[in-house]
């Protein structure tokens, strides 16, 4: 197994480049086994769970959701508070900025870096989450490719550009984080819900995440100072795949279906539907 692993390591490295020493030794960085691995887990639980929540209740989990919200909300907004003033009083450069710039600031946006690269993995427990409720409506093609895609590129940036200009990204998505669990968190409180009203506009925040982040990315191109154009051209590239099944997402559950001059003339039977507990609402669905 040891011998698979430098093979594999060896042949990331001539088609990539030299991995960045900086981060030997740090927890799962050393070797991609195990972060494909558990990806492959990951992948099995969203076809097998399902399959097995089949014919069984679905778990509440209120209590349970309630603290993972919190907590992922913490450590966003601890990502996010550890970013700012580092690259900040590092004097990074907005434009572009090489992997190399002071050793402190370095090593700070590096250690930040490996949690946001380590909270992909914690996030798979929202599909899991959503297999215990039975909320299989929820378990789309973008959740699950944008769950498990993460995990795995940040692998890949944190072997060979675990800081400089890799920062804005994970900055940028660590503060949508704080807002979208923070929402997760009060929507799994009952009482909550009806005060809600913003879910919406998560979904425009993210693509305006997107946008900025293909910006950034494109200073460095147009810009360089010597971080990886490579990089760089790939994040653009994975960006606007995340672009487009957003925006799609966005049409699908809040443009494409509207109330039409007939509904609106039927409003009373409407609100008996809905006072008798049998309105047929349109279900939004939950992205990451």
């Amino acid at each position: 197994m040891e011998s698979f692993n430098h093979k594999l390591n060896s042949h990331f490295e001539h088609w990539i480049g030299p991995r960045d020493p900086r981060v030997r030794g740090w927890l799962l960085l050393d070797n991609y086994l195990p972060t494909f691995a558990l990806t492959v887990v990951y992948l099995l639980i969203v076809w097998i769970g399902p399959k097995y929540m089949r014919d069984r209740l679905p778990y509440s989990c209120r209590g349970l959701l309630l603290m993972y919200n919190v907590c992922l909300t913490l450590l966003s907004l601890h990502m996010f508070s550890e970013l700012v003033p580092a690259v900040w009083h590092g004097h990074y450069n907005f434009f572009c900025q090489n992997t190399y710039s002071g050793p402190e600031v370095d090593t700070k946006v590096m250690r930040t870096l490996w949690w946001y690269y380590f909270s992909k993995l914690i996030e798979f427990m929202d599909t899991f989450f959503f297999i215990l409720r039975k909320n299989n409506h929820q378990i789309t093609f973008l959740h699950i490719y944008h769950h498990a895609t993460m995990f795995n590129i940040w692998w890949f940036v944190m072997n060979w550009v675990p800081c400089g200009h890799s920062f804005f990204g994970a900055m940028l998505n660590s503060f949508i984080h704080v807002v979208m669990y923070s929402y997760y968190g009060l929507s799994s409180i009952p009482a909550m819900r009806p005060y809600l009203w913003w879910k919406r506009y998560l979904t425009q925040l993210q693509l305006i995440q997107f946008f900025l982040t293909v910006s950034h990315s494109t200073c460095a191109v147009l810009w360089p100072c010597g971080f990886p154009v490579g990089w760089t051209c790939f994040q653009i590239s994975y960006m606007f795949t995340l672009i487009i099944l957003f925006a799609n997402f966005y049409f699908q559950t809040y443009q494409k279906i509207k109330p039409s001059s007939k509904e609106l003339q039927n409003g009373s039977r409407d609100t008996k539907q809905h006072a008798n507990g049998t309105e047929n609402t349109h279900k939004k669905l939950r992205v990451d």
